[in-house]
């Protein structure tokens, strides 16, 4: 429809509905994912497939936004003719499809790094026109300020530029609105998908969330109080997808202390933030036996150094392994 039409604002738009039906394949992975369970070679699933999935959807976006930007250059160049008769049926559409697609299937994988990634251009400006507008009439906070949607934000503006764009070609028939407007809308979509693409990117590279720091600082010192805890060693913190960390953490013990109370009280400490939590418990001895040097005869008795090796919540009911 686009093609023939030959308005590039219109292709411009296209890009955004070809995301929806990329959002509709990731719902479809993020089904399929939730029925796997972990194997030896994924110990921790498939969920970052779904990770995976979004940034390639958003990667693509601002792909096809650039090409549109390129096309655009030539167009100044060279402008072409814009059939305006299927300018606005194919605005309509494109917007009916983008709500329906956004309003009526559930991503919850999308959802959460709309949520966790940093606010969009659009929505900053947004938000700036809203406090604006609710300092002289302070009943429409509860309607304004609310963080919207940013991908529904971008489908409504998208659409205004276009009716936008179809009214003074209509009306003053300029020639350069159609691509003016393509530019726009590339430029809105690139800025709307950067931030997603780069949340993406940080969970693929199993960073730990940056408002998250404090809180398990804070849980590992509760921790370390515990009695029979003398030290954490080797903590590590990733996020494994959106919204669940993962984490292992080396805990030196006395040597009188009760290893499977110690890790129930670990566990039970840091589960609400890291629910795929690993800890290995080590005595004390482990340590010194460790810093000293090689004797056959001692250092080959399994009854001088001992470890104990647990998983997270599920392993609490497997047996110690001495």
């Amino acid at each position: 429809w686009s093609r023939s039409s030959g308005s590039l604002a219109l292709g411009a738009f296209t890009q955004l509905t070809l995301f929806d039906l990329l959002c509709l394949g990731n719902c479809l992975l993020g089904m399929w994912v939730s029925q796997q369970k972990p194997g030896p070679t994924y110990s921790f699933g498939y969920r970052r497939w779904e990770v995976l999935a979004i940034l390639a959807s958003t990667t693509l976006s601002q792909l096809g936004s650039f090409l549109v930007l390129k096309e655009s250059i030539e167009r100044l160049l060279e402008p072409a003719a814009v059939h305006m008769g299927r300018l606005l049926p194919g605005t309509v559409l494109g917007l009916c499809w983008h709500l329906l697609v956004q309003l009526t299937v559930k991503q919850p994988a999308l959802s959460s790094v709309l949520q966790a990634s940093s606010s969009s251009w659009l929505q900053e400006h947004l938000s700036d026109i809203s406090h604006s507008v609710c300092s002289v009439v302070p009943g429409l906070s509860g309607l304004l300020l609310p963080r919207l949607n940013p991908i529904l934000l971008l489908g409504w503006a998208e659409a205004c530029l276009l009716l936008l764009c179809h009214t003074l070609m209509l009306s003053y028939d300029w020639a350069h609105a159609d691509t003016v407007t393509a530019v726009l809308l590339a430029i809105m979509c690139c800025a709307t998908m950067l931030p997603v693409s780069i949340h993406c990117a940080f969970v693929l590279l199993q960073t730990t969330p940056g408002h998250l720091l404090g809180q398990l600082d804070k849980c590992l010192r509760e921790a370390s109080t515990l009695d029979g805890v003398l030290e954490f060693r080797h903590e590590l913190f990733w996020t494994l997808s959106f919204g669940t960390l993962a984490g292992s953490v080396h805990v030196r013990v006395r040597r009188d202390a009760n290893e499977q109370l110690v890790l129930a009280h670990i566990v039970d400490r840091l589960s609400g933030l890291v629910p795929e939590l690993t800890v290995q418990v080590f005595k004390d001895e482990w340590a010194w036996s460790r810093a000293a040097p090689f004797h056959p005869a001692r250092d080959q008795s399994p009854s001088l150094e001992r470890r104990e090796s647990y998983g997270s919540q599920s392993a609490l009911s497997a047996a110690a392994k001495v």
